[in-house]
């Protein structure tokens, strides 16, 4: 086995992960960054995203920014409880600290610190602005770095690679274990390298930055159920995020936060290998499952508010998969191509028969679904896909809210669409330090969680949050295990 020692070991490499390290290192620290992609994979999901935060300017977050975790801070909690939460955390009952709801002082501390981060990003060559989204329009504010996730990775990554003397890469290790001593402290990591040759990395702190579990088809299926075996992650470096993190911190005592039945859902062609590859037009036609049915409302609100409920149904329908049915009018929409990421052409037919075929759906069925769904549409007067028009059918179940336009022009037009999984939800408890939290409400020595480790959403993806997320943890965790990196508390 073989044995070194860092100050701050951090498993992970994505924005997290390299926020930590480098910010470790920044304040002190000699750090050891674990990695299980190879170096030219190295970054994780935020490689492969084109990683939009929410903010209104370099200087703000949204005006919705805490209105939206508020709202969706985890299901119904006991008033009697969370009335405490106004009391300093050391005078909070234990069942408070330890309870699965999100903190509300995290979430204003990751507020407080975004522009923090953007300016600090801004020293490594980050540019900050607003960048072209797939979606027609938008319900809130979002801004990003110009060259997207890859950029943060190539940035921080950069860095790192030239402070060679304090900060050490471990490619194609994987950790598989906490190193606890004597005294209830975290001490480092065992872990798992190249030709499955076993390492025992030693440090005054740890900071597990190495994403959900999407990558782990054992603890989806454990946690979200069967239908999981249809979704997939959404990107390449969804595949590499396997669960060790947040299980090591559970098998420790941590305490669990954040929703681990659920996931940040979009909908994707199956049949593509393009990055991310969005199908985000489905509002302004109809969805059709493998049985010839529509299945939901098309269009309750903004597609950005409201995509990730329904891909969700879609996993749900038979085969995790649904078609996204257009007629020729589509190409009146101006500028729809950037809804849709997907390089694969979609399926079409002269008749809506002979896009059945194509579809592999039963016919006769999808010819009565699209019949009795055009019966019901209103006249398409007043279309406008950049609003809430509020074109809704009558007298057809599912309703469609907005944008009901009757599917008669040809050709026609349908694009696969199953749900794909960014990151999932379930992580472990942390403070504002993003120290993390036992089940008894107690700080872990020596432990740390950033990112999707650490348990933040409930049911509904807080949109363009997760790399600021990771971003602002991760710079809390290297900050503070920097710090007290030769500290017994």
């Amino acid at each position: 086995m073989h044995d070194s020692s860092f100050d701050v070991v951090v498993v992970g490499c994505g924005i997290a992960g390299l926020s930590a390290a480098v910010m470790a290192q920044q304040n002190g620290a000699r750090v050891a960054i674990l990695e299980r992609a190879p170096k030219d994979e190295r970054g994780g999901n935020t490689r492969y995203t084109e990683s939009l935060w929410r903010m209104k300017s370099v200087d703000a977050v949204s005006e919705d920014f805490l209105d939206k975790f508020a709202a969706n801070a985890g299901g119904w909690p006991d008033p009697g409880i969370v009335q405490e939460a106004v009391l300093d955390r050391d005078c909070q009952p234990r069942v408070l600290r330890s309870l699965g709801v999100v903190d509300p002082q995290v979430v204003a501390a990751i507020a407080d610190d975004a522009p923090k981060a953007i300016a600090w990003l801004a020293d490594f060559g980050i540019k900050f602005d607003d960048i072209p989204m797939y979606f027609l329009s938008q319900s809130t504010t979002r801004m990003g770095p110009i060259g997207g996730g890859l950029a943060l990775v190539e940035a921080l990554g950069g860095y790192a690679d030239r402070q060679s003397d304090d900060i050490k890469f471990f490619y194609e290790t994987a950790a598989r274990a906490l190193i606890i001593d004597d005294t209830g402290r975290v001490a480092g990591v065992e872990a798992i390298g190249d030709g499955n040759v076993p390492l025992r990395i030693t440090g005054s702190n740890v900071v597990l930055a190495c994403g959900g579990f999407q990558g782990n088809p054992e603890m989806l299926s454990h946690y979200v159920g069967p239908q999981s075996q249809f979704i997939r992650p959404v990107s390449r470096g969804g595949h590499y995020n396997r669960g060790e993190g947040v299980r090591m911190a559970l098998n420790v005592g941590a305490a669990p936060c954040g929703d681990f039945g659920s996931f940040h859902a979009q909908p994707v062609d199956p049949r593509s290998m393009d990055m991310e590859p969005v199908v985000m037009n489905y509002n302004l036609g109809v969805l059709i499952n493998d049985s010839g049915k529509r299945f939901t409302d098309e269009g309750p609100a903004m597609v950005d508010a409201t995509y990730e409920v329904v891909t969700r149904l879609i996993m749900g329908e038979r085969n995790g998969i649904a078609y996204a049915v257009f007629d020729a009018s589509l190409d009146e929409v101006e500028n729809w191509n950037v809804t849709v990421r997907s390089r694969v052409p979609p399926m079409q037919g002269a008749t809506l028969m002979e896009l059945a075929v194509e579809m592999g759906v039963d016919a006769q069925e999808f010819n009565r679904t699209i019949d009795a769904y055009n019966a019901a549409c209103p006249s398409s007067d007043g279309f406008d896909p950049l609003v809430l028009d509020g074109l809704s059918t009558t007298n057809v179940n599912p309703k469609k809210s907005n944008w009901a336009r009757p599917i008669v022009v040809p050709p026609f037009r349908a694009w696969p669409v199953i749900c794909s999984n960014c990151f999932t939800f379930g992580g472990v408890k942390i403070d504002e330090q993003a120290r993390v939290v036992n089940t008894e409400g107690d700080i872990i020595p020596g432990l740390y969680a950033a990112g999707e480790v650490a348990g933040l959403y409930y049911r509904v993806y807080t949109g363009a949050t997760s790399v600021m997320r990771g971003a602002v943890t991760g710079r809390m965790a290297g900050a503070d295990a920097a710090l007290r990196r030769n500290s017994t508390s």
